[in-house]
């Protein structure tokens, strides 16, 4: 699904299907439980796939008081099976607090959505699956569902400890005499936001929005980080995150911050894709400078697809114009 639909209506939409929800976001979206744990998949209906997709000018302004029904609409005529409501995130609520980042698009306000379901939800969303809208899930996703957060955990993700952690803070951070001390007694590894289990119980609990609200009020003060929203996370989270398989989040592959080349698989199996990095298929795609891996996106682009049906629909129109001429 192309992401910018729901950047110019600038909504978190969560869909509540009894008993948890999904939502999208210009990068993630999310599944939550409303009631029913792990379970709750169990008594989910049959998926009906999507009429069509409509993107764009249907989609009103930031704070357009239609903004809500504009995109209730829009989903219900793309999921018509799926029962849902429409949380509003205003972007004010974040907006003073993002500073400058490596690249543009990760100053977006809507990629630290995630740092307010603890606030946006109702209180009985109790559970959450969050997915970047870059992904393609090709697995059965009540396996990532069932993951249990041991002891205090708040978040589960994929890890990867290979990864260098000091290379994602600044010489300000680990120059700092006290700083770097906060995450002192943990062993942090890397981990991307783009897919995680959270447990919104222990996260309002354990005010986890002010915790990484407080490292971005000092970021804005003494630069500590250069990548965006992610920063927060590893410093909040490091070292006590419950790792999941990493089948379930193959990310990069829309390639670095900077270039957005074209990246392999990781080696192992493959639950789902994640094009995080620079790099979006859609961009690529319509480019005609597609990576080898962006073909498996390109059967779920609906707004392609919509476009594509509409261009045959113009052929069969002036052609049957063309028959009525020279009858």
């Amino acid at each position: 699904m192309r992401s910018n639909a729901v950047v110019l209506a600038a909504v978190l939409c969560l869909f509540l299907l009894p008993p948890f929800a999904v939502g999208i976001r210009t990068g993630p979206g999310r599944i939550t439980t409303v009631n029913g744990g792990r379970n709750a998949f169990s008594k989910l209906g049959p998926f009906m796939e999507a009429p069509e997709y409509r993107n764009g000018k249907e989609c009103a302004s930031l704070f357009d008081s239609a903004s809500p029904r504009v995109l209730s609409q829009l989903v219900r005529s793309t999921f018509p099976s799926l029962s849902f409501k429409v949380y509003i995130f205003r972007e004010d609520t974040v907006i003073n607090l993002i500073s400058s980042s490596i690249r543009q698009a990760l100053e977006n306000p809507l990629n630290y959505a995630r740092n307010y379901l603890g606030d946006i939800l109702d209180r009985s969303v109790d559970r959450v699956i969050y997915l970047d809208s870059d992904v393609i899930v090709v697995d059965d996703i009540t396996k990532l569902w069932s993951t249990e957060l041991t002891g205090t955990r708040v978040i589960g993700a994929p890890e990867y400890c290979h990864a260098n952690f000091t290379h994602y803070f600044t010489s300000n951070f680990w120059s700092d005499p006290v700083l770097p001390g906060q995450i002192s007694g943990r062993t942090p590894c890397y981990f991307n936001t783009g897919v995680m289990v959270m447990d919104m119980v222990r996260w309002r609990e354990g005010s986890y929005r002010e915790k990484l609200e407080k490292w971005m009020q000092l970021q804005k003060k003494m630069r500590i980080y250069d990548l965006g929203s992610l920063p927060p996370f590893l410093l909040v989270f490091g070292g006590n995150v419950e790792a999941i398989d990493h089948r379930w989040n193959q990310h990069g592959l829309g390639g670095d911050n900077i270039r957005g080349s074209c990246r392999s698989l990781h080696p192992g199996p493959v639950s789902l894709l994640h094009w995080s990095g620079k790099g979006k298929p859609w961009v690529r795609l319509d480019e005609k400078r597609a990576c080898p891996l962006d073909h498996l996106w390109e059967p779920y682009d609906l707004y392609k697809h919509k476009i594509e049906r509409v261009k045959d629909q113009a052929l069969l129109w002036f052609a049957s114009l063309s028959e009525l001429a020279d009858d």
